[in-house]
């Protein structure tokens, strides 16, 4: 509202703080107004990914690059907005007690480009993603599904429980994180917001029990095995954005029917490229993205037993 306000002249540019964000938004109506989005008159280029050499010199200490995120998307028509969002990834945050994601939205008018409001683009990206997540599992997992198990314990778990909870009847949340103190701690946090959560330690029963796998991670190697998944199961794939990362092996994408969020994920996602580039699968295996699952062009789930994967 106070966008659409600005962009008449009224006010100055708007500082839009996290917590301010927290207050204003809620999945089931961020879920919806995303379906909306992804039906509408919107232009997404591929965004800019650029790897920021930050190794150390010396062989003995393991350092990660950092990588520089630019983001843009615009309405079709001169009356919408235009947007753009600027975040970087350090892995070696956590080492520091930092986030490992920083970032800030512009919005802009779309009649007159000028600046309209700046976002905290960290917590922004928190409540997108989970509710992307959603949005393809109401699409794509099975409407019983009950049991979501979480690989990675970092900031977008608790969201990505919390949105998935907003489309299926969730009833038990197994987490798993490399480090079991940090997977303790996010599971506390979601059973003071009301979503009884269990820590595991072997992943691969977990999943073998699970009706939905969602997985956000750091991971350049694969943690999660296609030979641990059930029948009917949906896997929601969020951490990898480099073509250098990983979170799903080979044997997971050749079981499952493919969907992205956007067709850039093809040439973006380690999940997606490695095995493209191997011919493990093949553009033509990508059934359909976001869009075209909203506006009912392509089919979503069609049975009960089809295993499915959404590429975030």
């Amino acid at each position: 509202g106070a966008a659409a306000a600005a962009v008449t002249g009224a006010g100055p540019l708007r500082s839009i703080s996290a917590d301010e964000i927290d207050r204003a938004l809620d999945y089931p109506a961020l879920i919806a107004a995303l379906d909306d989005a992804f039906r509408a008159d919107i232009v997404v280029p591929a965004r800019h990914h650029h790897t920021i050499a930050r190794g150390s010199k010396d062989p003995a200490v393991k350092t990660a690059d950092a990588t520089l995120l630019i983001m843009p998307a615009w309405h079709g028509d001169a009356g919408g907005f235009i947007g753009c969002k600027l975040a970087t990834i350090f892995p070696d945050n956590a080492r520091l007690g930092k986030p490992s994601l920083y970032g800030q939205y512009l919005l802009l008018s779309g009649a007159t480009g000028e600046p309209l409001a700046v976002l905290d683009g960290r917590v922004l990206t928190a409540w997108r993603t989970g509710a992307a997540s959603a949005l393809a599992a109401r699409y794509l997992a099975r409407p019983d599904a009950a049991h979501l198990v979480m690989i990675g314990a970092g900031a977008l778990a608790p969201h990505l429980v919390r949105a998935h909870a907003a489309v299926r009847p969730i009833k038990r949340v197994t987490l798993w994180n490399r480090s079991r103190a940090r997977a303790v701690a996010t599971a506390f946090a979601l059973a003071a917001g009301g979503i009884e959560t269990e820590v595991t330690d072997d992943l691969a029963a977990a999943v073998r029990e699970a009706d939905i796998v969602s997985c956000a991670t750091l991971a350049t190697e694969p943690v999660l095995k296609g030979a641990w998944l059930k029948a009917g199961t949906h896997v929601d794939l969020v951490g990898s954005f480099t073509p250098r990362m990983r979170e799903a092996d080979d044997r997971v994408l050749t079981r499952a029917r493919l969907f992205v969020d956007t067709r850039g994920a093809l040439k973006e996602a380690g999940d997606l490229t490695g095995p493209l580039r191997r011919k493990v699968i093949a553009p033509a295996d990508i059934r359909g993205d976001l869009s075209e699952l909203c506006r009912g062009t392509v089919k979503g789930r069609r049975n009960a037993r089809e295993i499915t994967l959404f590429k975030s």
